[in-house]
């Protein structure tokens, strides 16, 4: 007999979250290569055992838009977590993970558009664009809506 998991019993995957911004305050979001509604989202990817998250930041910006040329704004001291839907729990991750804690960072975007490169060695995104910053909400998957809100109110005085 198969033993079910419940939620409750999964830990959560580490993750940093990088919200970039332009020269003109808006926030870098990519549409996932995996996902085939409307939804977009944030650079965000799980830190390796032992790896700082502020290094897990810059490693995963050159793996997802393939550049790093940013300035650090700000840091959030918390880690902020969000759930999976139940119909995703046990089909990503190979089924170890409930859904994430991520520790954010806020950077500014040094480069030029035509400098950032989605088409990656592992790529993420099919396309991404500069959206306005109170636009977030409402462009990403429901199930993380609230984090992202939670997201633009701890980073709006720096934008």
């Amino acid at each position: 007999m198969t033993e079910t998991v419940s939620r409750e019993d999964l830990p959560y995957r580490p993750c940093a979250g990088m919200m970039v911004l332009n020269k003109k305050g808006q926030v870098f979001v990519g549409r996932r290569l995996d996902m085939v509604t409307e939804h977009w989202q944030m650079p965000q990817g799980g830190i390796d055992p032992g790896e700082d998250p502020l290094k897990a930041a810059f490693r995963e910006l050159e793996e997802e838009i393939g550049t790093r040329n940013v300035e650090l704004i700000h840091a959030l001291d918390e880690w902020l977590n969000y759930d999976l839907p139940e119909s995703l729990i046990g089909k990503v991750w190979k089924g170890k993970y409930r859904g994430q804690t991520q520790k954010w960072f806020l950077f500014r975007y040094l480069g030029r558009d035509k400098d950032i490169n989605i088409k990656t060695h592992h790529p993420e995104f099919s396309e991404w664009k500069w959206a306005e910053f109170s636009e977030l909400p409402n462009l990403i998957v429901p199930f993380k809506r609230d984090l992202y809100e939670t997201i633009l109110q701890k980073f709006s005085r720096f934008v």
